[in-house]
């Protein structure tokens, strides 16, 4: 299976922006189909974001119009850019191949959003 690596998380105010990183142990991204997701305590993990091996992307209704999702296939790395943050955003944040065989769920990276 192939290594996803989530960072980027932190602590930031309401109408702030963060940027996700899911770095990849080889190249995929130009061949699999990726997403991100999320999950707060209590609740099942939800979908955020696709992106096709293709380039084409999909959003879930909250992240559309704020978070935009993006591949670098030269640094095998993903990217989940977040803009006006909103304290419902808080959560912990995970990337993952939609292809169930090819990776697992990693760490994932903390988001918090508070003032």
């Amino acid at each position: 299976q192939v290594q996803l690596v989530e960072s980027g998380g932190g602590l930031v105010q309401p109408g702030g922006s963060l940027r996700l990183s899911c770095a990849a142990s080889e190249s995929i991204f130009s061949r699999y189909s990726m997403a991100w997701y999320r999950q707060t305590p209590g609740k099942e993990r939800e979908l955020v974001a696709t992106h096709t091996a293709r380039g084409d992307t999909d959003y879930e209704d909250c992240a559309k119009g704020r978070f935009t999702i993006s591949t670098d296939t030269a640094k095998n790395t993903a990217y989940l850019q977040m803009n006006s943050l909103k304290p419902e955003d808080t959560a912990i944040y995970y990337c993952k191949l939609l292809n169930p065989l090819l990776s697992s769920w990693g760490q994932g990276t903390q988001v918090t959003v508070s003032s």
